[in-house]
């Protein structure tokens, strides 16, 4: 049966079986990533078995990306079309984009100390994925003061949605400074390694965990994406304060019993 994003966040049986499917090609990936990359590819030549963090940092580094840029697609169709399930989204990807940034930020610190001998360097991928994280966790911060400051909920309130919508843009600035901050400044950062220019310099099995790795955290960011935003709705459904539709239309959504 072909699963799509609407069946994930159905509160039906259809979209129960949606996620527990996705949960178990989520974990099918994650298994394969972890005996590919702790078994399969090898030890870094200079770095040894702490280059093995890679396979944690960088997809947390490349999600959470892929997370605030669909805050900034979400936030932008928000204010263009006044849906609020859009803001739903946005709501729900910087959620995850905030956890997976402080993962990065947490396994970045832990491979530093590994190889340059230091959890902290001031240097300008640090900083700026710092800023990011910030950036974001103000803009949850906003909407949590907005719902306080005007009494409506988060999530069901057009005065909180719209203003967040425009933080959830301008933070987007700064993903691509932090991507290309290896190029702007001088940095102890390694440059880009699997789209670097040339041909990339990693070991084939190195990649393929990679790639495995990110699959897995994606799979799993978009079940936890989907879970998010049925526990909104439940939670908006039962204090009779669902949101409308750009076309006006409420809809209601069927409870599993």
């Amino acid at each position: 049966m072909r699963t799509t994003t609407v069946d994930l966040t159905a509160d039906n049986p259809r979209g129960a079986h949606a996620r527990r499917t996705t949960a178990w090609i989520a974990a099918g990936f994650a298994t394969a990533a972890g005996l590919t990359g702790g078994f399969l590819a090898p030890a870094d030549a200079t770095q040894g078995q702490a280059q093995r963090l890679m396979y944690l940092h960088v997809p947390a580094a490349w999600v959470a990306y892929l997370a605030f840029a669909a805050v900034l697609a979400a936030s932008t169709a928000h204010l263009i079309r006044g849906d609020l399930r859009w803001d739903h989204v946005a709501r729900g990807c910087a959620e995850i984009g905030v956890v997976l940034t402080a993962l990065a930020i947490g396994t970045g610190s832990l491979w530093g100390r590994l190889t340059w001998g230091t959890w902290w360097a001031w240097d300008p991928r640090l900083v700026s994925t710092a800023l990011l994280l910030l950036a974001y966790t103000g803009y949850l911060a906003l909407r949590r003061a907005l719902a306080e400051r005007t009494g409506g909920p988060d999530g069901g309130d057009r005065r909180i949605a719209r203003p967040a919508a425009v933080a959830g843009i301008a933070g987007f600035l700064l993903v691509p400074v932090v991507h290309f901050s290896v190029l702007w400044w001088r940095s102890l950062h390694q440059q880009a390694t699997v789209l670097a220019p040339e041909r990339p310099p990693i070991d084939p099995r190195m990649a393929l965990a990679l790639l495995l790795a990110v699959a897995a955290a994606s799979t799993a960011a978009l079940l936890a994406l989907a879970h998010r935003m049925l526990r909104l709705e439940r939670r908006l459904a039962a204090t009779g304060e669902l949101p409308t539709t750009g076309a006006g239309a409420a809809r209601s959504p069927a409870r599993v019993r």
